[in-house]
């Protein structure tokens, strides 16, 4: 029998930065271990043909290397997720405009081209802060912030101030560390959800899942109807389901037809 004590999956320590994960960084990690795209990647990146079309039917400006997790992947999504930031330059700027401060931002930064513009992503204890820099704009310079118009705007208006009010706040005093209280169930959900889809990738059993998940002790009494036994089984449902497409809900992507899927999809 295979122990699977010394498997990836099998230490829930691994997963717990998945609890400080927003939902656009949720939804690459269900993405990257879909083995579709994992192919894809492969192809893909043999030829040096990583970049559009190739991505768009996954939901991205680019293809991702799927090895890397959230911690230091950096998807670009497409279209952009309502959280970020988008910073143009200021053609006729107010004397008491505020300027766009590179080396001011606070955090841990990365800037990348995204096959369009550059997107600069700053982390710090708590929060992440992703900022898609217009044409022109220069360190220094006066800037501006774009919403789009659409049917709620209010919806989009609030996001855009959040992360505005992060940035600002953060850039006043950046901590060196932030205490967090207890995970949330929805935070948990997802911790669970990846190991478990993790164990069945690998081959696990539902049983053998449960034991990484919940330890040895809470699957010693595994009954065929038992309510851990349907609990795991859902989670690694919930975990196939978002991989084969449903991340796109967390990443704020239009949902693939009716019938079709990303791995089914055309592609070049």
């Amino acid at each position: 029998m295979t122990d699977h004590r010394t498997a990836p999956w099998y230490p829930t320590a691994a997963y717990l930065y998945v609890l400080h994960l927003d939902a656009p960084a949720l939804a690459w990690e269900y993405l990257r271990r879909n083995p579709d795209y994992r192919l894809d990647w492969l192809r893909r990146h043999r030829r040096s043909q990583a970049a559009h079309p190739a991505a768009q039917p996954w939901g991205l400006r680019l293809l991702e290397d799927p090895a890397l997790d959230a911690r230091d992947a950096h998807p670009a999504w497409f279209p952009d997720h309502e959280a970020v930031v988008h910073l143009y330059a200021d053609d006729d700027p107010p004397p008491d405009a505020g300027a766009f401060e590179f080396w001011n931002v606070p955090g841990h930064k990365h800037l990348i081209h995204d096959g369009k513009r550059l997107v600069l992503t700053a982390h710090w204890p708590g929060c992440c802060v992703r900022l898609a820099l217009g044409p022109g704009l220069e360190d220094g310079m006066a800037c501006l912030c774009a919403m789009r118009t659409c049917a709620s705007p209010c919806a989009r208006y609030r996001a855009l101030a959040a992360g505005l009010d992060a940035l600002t706040a953060a850039t006043a005093a950046t901590p060196a560390a932030a205490a967090r209280g207890r995970p949330t169930p929805a935070a948990l959900q997802e911790l669970h959800t990846l190991q478990a889809l993790d164990a069945t990738l690998a081959g696990a059993s539902l049983r053998e899942a449960a034991e990484g998940l919940f330890g040895v002790d809470a699957v010693a009494d595994w009954y065929s109807d038992g309510g851990l036994r349907s609990r795991v089984r859902r989670l690694v449902q919930r975990g196939d389901a978002l991989m084969r497409g449903g991340y796109r809900r967390l990443a704020q992507l239009a949902p693939l037809e009716k019938g079709r899927s990303a791995s089914g999809a055309d592609r070049p």
